[in-house]
């Protein structure tokens, strides 16, 4: 018998700020412990070219998702899957994460994001990549 799957409660106030337009800094102000919010703000930061600030959101993302993991039962390792959409935030973090780590050559941090990755959701990689 396998680990069973981790499932994040929904961040509704979260989803509400950014569907009524919130700056995205301003929501991970009023959410700090919000992994989707930072995984946004990484995401902005890579836009604009700014690798370092990307990095360093994603990496708080990061942890603000492990956290999280931790508090809904999480030991370490087992599914997170991408089809229930509150854990979205957690694998948007490690893709921001990866996607940095990967700009400034931290190999070693590539390789363990993509494994961690890979085994929370073998599928959460390519459905971000297509923009889901």
């Amino acid at each position: 018998m396998g680990v069973p799957p981790t499932h994040l409660p929904a961040e509704t106030d979260v989803l509400s700020a950014i569907a009524n337009g919130t700056p995205v800094a301003d929501i991970a102000r009023t959410y700090p412990a919000s992994s989707l919010a930072w995984a946004l703000l990484a995401n902005e930061a890579n836009d604009a070219g700014d690798v370092l600030p990307a990095y360093a959101y994603a990496r708080v993302g990061y942890h603000r998702g492990l956290d999280a993991l931790r508090r809904a039962g999480w030991k370490g390792q087992g599914p997170v899957p991408w089809s229930h959409e509150p854990n979205r935030g957690v694998l948007r973090s490690l893709y921001a994460l990866r996607r940095a780590a990967e700009q400034i050559g931290e190999t070693a941090e590539v390789e363990r994001l993509t494994d961690f990755l890979h085994g929370a959701d073998p599928d959460a990689i390519s459905r971000i990549d297509k923009g889901e």
